[in-house]
């Protein structure tokens, strides 16, 4: 049996390999038949500790926010005897004893994906770990369930991320691993809710409660896990983390599991739960499961691989176009395949075929509403701005108009806008490497050859990291350029006050009464507020110009450029198989 699931895990990475992420994708499908595992929860519901307890390793990205951008697909496999490992699918050839540097290779290759604009893709990340201190187990984690978007997240990557999580769930060959906080009222539970729109009869729905010991005194979780309150087909299984003083204490994994064991055997409330409470037990009995469910779809999955082969070997045979002999007609070949890549990518930006729509979204909804949320009112508090008045008039008070005061309160709030002119920059380059990988899939003549599509995928993604690069400082000139030069006509349009200023026999402190100061204070909020209006329109086309507009003119250049180097590659490039 161990073996059935051991073949799984091969069959996930061929599909991860070719491309086949379940939808939208450009083979017939077999990850969506494939029996997995998916762990749901919301944020804070101890969905990483529950991972990380079953696997006995810290490994997971931590932080505030949404820190699993991307599905990582866990393979667990148990050996007998050695040191324990890691082994990433996209680094094939090395092997991570650390495992503090596993979680920053996840963050790493999340944001190689997303960039550090805080989206999310549902291209998976492929993570093998070998231990003798784990059970033969695949699980995929998703990004945790929220409500609120941070900064620098679109206001629709709620949505976006139970999209994704649905998307995965709902599938009838997907085992769901709902995990709810026991601290909470189960009724609002995220995990809970989203199981039952998607398994009604909680058939396919495995329930773990977290963070039993730290239930209000007087409460306790009997009627959950005797699933009295909330009845599943399979039983509660309850677990005891690590404490954040634990974790951060960085106690041993299995001092934490002696723990949780002695937390039930010891508990009056759960003792005759004690046998089937915790995470040893939650791995084993889900390793059993899959196990099962595997075994129960072998008939259907060799019916499909038969016919995908099938379907496969049709197509192959209806395009069926021999490969040119002479190195010229392989090149030749190569060239007319990107260019109908590079077609249908444009059709993509030009609103021929969809996607390209969101990077207007990008420019209509997010920035502005980044640009909304800056505090400038905190930095032209009147505090704030009785200190850089007095600090720039330095021993001698200004006679007229506190130039130097004004510069320096405008320069120190239109510097913070670099935030958002970054956060737009990284967001359509999220979009446009979108966009890439679907036009590779709508790309037929690319399915024969996957090894070319690889290349071709590569180096598009390359081309639109240097455009990326290229965009952040143009755009960030924009804004050194507003920093760096007032607008003159601006100032001279103001009424002119009567007052000069205060009263230069006074302290340095009192000079200035509050209402000189406050009419300070809205007239450079005011030249910030124009200064806004006018990046808000200086940004897009900046991002435009070095971004959308160079990703149609000169997306592969730099991979036909090369070509001619790699003529030892170009027959490798055209071969059929991997």
């Amino acid at each position: 049996m161990e073996n059935l699931i051991t073949l799984v895990n091969k069959l996930q990475r061929a599909c991860t390999a070719l491309g086949d992420h379940g939808e939208e994708s450009a083979l017939p499908t077999l990850w969506d038949s494939l029996p997995a595992i998916a762990v749901v929860g919301g944020q804070s519901s101890g969905k990483s500790s529950v991972l990380e307890s079953i696997v006995g390793k810290d490994f997971l990205p931590r932080g505030s926010g949404i820190v699993t951008r991307r599905p990582l697909v866990l393979q667990l496999h148990r050996i007998e005897e050695g040191r324990e490992y890691a082994e990433f699918m996209h680094l094939p050839r090395k092997r991570f004893t650390d495992f503090a540097a596993v979680r920053k290779e996840i963050s790493d290759e999340t944001d190689r994906e997303t960039g550090r604009s805080k989206q999310i893709s549902s291209v998976p990340i492929h993570l093998s770990i070998f231990s003798p201190n784990v059970v033969n187990l695949t699980l995929i984690d998703l990004p945790g369930l929220t409500k609120v978007a941070v900064d620098g997240q679109s206001e629709n990557i709620v949505q976006d991320i139970e999209n994704m999580v649905r998307a995965f769930i709902e599938k009838p060959n997907c085992i769901i691993l709902a995990v709810s906080p026991a601290n909470q009222d189960l009724a609002t539970s995220d995990a809970i809710k989203i199981s039952r729109e998607v398994d009604p009869k909680g058939e396919r729905t495995w329930g773990v409660l977290t963070k039993i010991d730290l239930m209000d005194k007087g409460t306790d979780a009997v009627d959950i896990l005797e699933g009295k309150s909330y009845r599943l087909q399979f039983p509660w299984i309850g677990v005891v983390n690590r404490s954040q003083a634990d974790i951060n204490k960085s106690v041993d994994m299995i001092a934490a599991r002696k723990r949780e064991r002695e937390y039930f055997a010891n508990s009056p409330e759960y003792k005759h739960l004690a046998h089937r409470m915790g995470s040893e037990y939650l791995g084993k009995m889900l390793s059993k499961h899959l196990e099962t469910v595997i075994k129960s779809r072998i008939p259907g999955l060799q019916s499909l691989i038969s016919k995908s082969i099938s379907e496969l070997e049709s197509e192959l045979s209806r395009l069926g176009k021999p490969v040119a002999a002479d190195a010229g007609g392989k090149l030749y070949m190569i060239m007319e395949i990107c260019r109908i890549f590079d077609g249908i990518y444009k059709e993509h930006l030009d609103g021929i075929r969809p996607g390209g729509d969101k990077i207007y979204s990008v420019f209509d909804n997010q920035l502005p509403a980044a640009l909304k949320r800056l505090q400038f009112d905190k930095q032209l508090s009147m505090e704030n701005v009785r200190k850089l008045i007095t600090e720039a008039d330095g021993y001698q008070p200004h006679l007229i108009a506190p130039e130097q005061g004004y510069r320096r309160l405008i320069e120190s709030s239109l510097v913070t806008i670099r935030g958002p002119a970054e956060a737009a920059v990284d967001a359509v380059h999220s979009i446009l490497k979108d966009l890439v990988h679907k036009a590779i899939n709508e790309t037929s003549e690319l399915k024969q050859y996957p090894t070319l599509r690889v290349e071709v995928s590569n180096a598009a993604c390359e081309s639109l990291d240097r455009m990326r690069d290229e965009s952040k400082k143009a755009t960030l000139k924009l804004v050194d350029m507003e920093c760096s030069y007032l607008t003159v006509d601006f100032f001279r349009k103001l009424p002119q006050d009567i007052e000069k200023g205060g009263n230069p026999t006074h302290s340095i402190f009192d000079r200035y009464n509050d209402s000189y100061l406050r009419r300070i204070g809205t007239t450079v909020l005011s030249y910030v507020n124009m200064v806004c209006g006018s990046l808000r329109n200086s940004i897009p086309k900046s991002v435009v110009f070095c971004q959308v507009r160079e990703a149609k003119r000169s997306l592969l250049d730099y991979f036909f450029a090369e070509l001619g180097t790699k003529e030892v590659f170009i027959e490798f490039f055209l071969s059929p198989s991997f």
